[in-house]
């Protein structure tokens, strides 16, 4: 975990926020993707892919936050 040490945490923030609400118009896919597996209609690979793509960065944030607390602690 070492190499997420080196990566900016506003570089990971940035990121994460674009990502969470790109495209802008009509509505994020985030937001179309987490109703779509709400519903149970989230199956084709594609859709599938489209939601690990724009939680990765978010999930990276997570990580980072928690190594950040890990090594101030």
């Amino acid at each position: 975990m070492a190499w997420l040490d080196h990566i900016p945490l506003w570089l990971i923030v940035a990121v994460a926020i674009w990502l969470a609400l790109a495209p802008f118009v009509p509505e994020p896919h985030l937001t179309e993707k987490l109703r779509m597996l709400a519903a149970g209609t989230l199956k084709r690979p594609i859709d599938i892919f489209d939601l690990l793509y724009h939680l990765a960065p978010i999930v990276l944030l997570v990580l980072k936050l928690v190594r950040m607390w890990q090594l101030k602690g």
